[in-house]
């Protein structure tokens, strides 16, 4: 990852900005940074911010942080289990400099776990070929048996525990405008949005509650969205000799799926130069989500046996981000029992985990927990915890010109027109007797299913009263008029 890269991330510079400053790099020389500062496209401060809160790039064995014997040892398991011949191959497989991986290679020579090949030519750069020796496949052999990991060089824990320090969810405050922009699909009540905004800005605890389908899991869903810079997530993480995979690809998306070309300097200055730290993935800041199929055990480290390391938990995962547990009081853990492992977490903002091997460590917590539920509050928890959770939002049902709103909107994307008279029958249908109560979800339901029939039988796209009937019926059993 380069300098440039953050830069556009961030949205501090342009890629005209850039084409500029490198123009000015070729006549002037020095570094990236400075020449964007020189052209007033960017203040020192925001250099120095950048550089600050962004992994930099380890220089040699000890920067990494972690021990030299584990990096030697995925040095041998790589060698021997993807036939890594080359610097650049382990380079590219460890996510670590050329400088740093030749600094273990030339240890693993005069331990003579490796034996020079010969060379081969790549356009016209050479490279040196290493093979294993019979040591060498012993010692990987070794390695091997201690964790089959083949990944990404872990971070150290301290480094972990700093860069979660660096980007909390709350370094950004959000305000009403951007909230509504984020929600701008949704129909939800002035007062809700403005109980939201100091909610999410705080980082907190946050509790939406109320009657089911009137958008609570939507609302958690997208509070993501609404920050704007990276975070930077470690692939794993070393504790104790021991190593955690960390990024999880199907929460911690890409800040940009397409990194943008930029340009290059001539010579050996440059954008190159500034590089950063490749064992971290710069992403959107992570939405892990878990509903009735939560565990106690998923806030633990998952040992595997067969691979001799851990998976991180659901909300390490989310860490600098937002965790949103759905349905709340509808898991098979007990309300009481789940609260009770994180009243510490939620109150102190510190976790605590344990390894197999008796070592227990701290994390940073930082991350915005929703709790979402359309249970009565008080029958889930006690007033002690209750207190805890510093905002208590409750989310009812849209009234009737809001209801009007999301029912054009949800016709509207299906093709579909509705009459009057179909409208007014729905609503009356709803809460003639009040058994029922008008939900956000139900204009999307029923139009989905006036859709399904005009599709099917060719009818006109307009929701009438007898199509409205048959989709009421599947919408609650029992609903129509006898």
């Amino acid at each position: 990852m380069r300098l440039a890269d953050i830069l556009l991330m961030r949205r501090i510079v342009t890629s005209a900005d850039l084409e500029a400053a490198v123009e000015r790099q070729r006549r002037e020389g020095g570094r990236l940074g400075d020449n964007l500062i020189a052209l007033g496209l960017m203040t020192g401060d925001q250099l120095y911010t950048v550089m600050e809160q962004t992994p930099i790039q380890p220089r040699n064995v000890a920067d990494t942080g972690v021990s030299r014997g584990l990096l030697l040892g995925l040095l041998l398991k790589f060698m021997r289990v993807q036939s890594c011949e080359t610097l650049p191959d382990l380079s590219e497989r460890m996510h670590l400099p050329h400088g740093v991986i030749q600094e273990l290679m030339d240890e693993a020579v005069v331990q003579k776990l490796v034996h020079v090949l010969g060379s081969i030519s790549t356009g016209i750069v050479r490279y040196i070929r290493y093979a294993l020796s019979d040591n060498g496949r012993d010692a990987a052999g070794e390695a091997m048996e201690q964790t089959q990991y083949l990944g990404p060089t872990p971070v150290s824990l301290a480094a972990f525990q700093n860069q979660v320090g660096k980007q909390k969810i709350t370094d950004q405050i959000i305000d009403l405008e951007s909230l509504r922009r984020a929600f701008g699909s949704m129909i939800l009540s002035e007062a809700v949005l403005r109980r939201l905004v100091p909610a999410i800005s705080a980082g907190r605890t946050v509790l939406l509650y109320g009657p089911p389908g009137n958008g609570k899991t939507s609302v958690g869903t997208r509070v993501a969205s609404l920050f704007t810079d990276p975070v930077f997530i470690p692939y794993a993480v070393e504790v104790g000799g021991q190593i955690i995979k960390l990024y999880d690809p199907s929460l911690h998306r890409p800040f940009l799926d397409v990194v943008p070309d930029q340009p290059q300097a001539s010579g050996n200055v440059g954008i190159q130069i500034e590089a950063f730290d490749s064992r971290w993935m710069a992403c959107k800041r992570p939405v892990a989500m878990a509903g009735g199929e939560m565990t106690l055990d998923m806030l633990d480290l998952r040992w595997d046996e067969i691979t001799k390391c851990y998976d991180a938990p659901l909300h390490m995962k989310a860490l600098n981000g937002v965790f949103l547990i759905d349905d709340f009081g509808r898991q098979k853990v007990a309300p009481t029992d789940f609260l009770n492992r994180w009243i510490i977490p939620l109150e102190n903002r510190i976790d605590y985990l344990k390894l197999n091997t008796g070592i227990t460590f701290t994390l940073p917590f930082d991350e915005l927990v929703i709790f979402s539920t359309n249970l009565e509050p008080r029958d889930l928890m006690d007033p002690a915890f209750l207190r805890r959770i510093p905002y208590k939002i409750e989310m009812l049902g849209p009234t009737l010109d809001e209801y009007r709103e999301i029912f054009i909107r949800a016709a509207t994307a299906r093709g579909l027109t509705v009459t009057q008279s179909a409208f007014d029958y729905v609503v009356h249908q709803l809460t003639r007797d009040g058994r029922f109560k008008l939900a956000a979800f139900q204009p999307y339901f029923l139009c989905d299913q006036v859709q399904q029939v005009v599709r099917c039988f060719k009818l006109k796209p307009e929701m009438t009263v007898d199509l409205a009937t048959d989709a009421l019926e599947n919408l609650y059993v029992g609903i129509s008029s006898p």
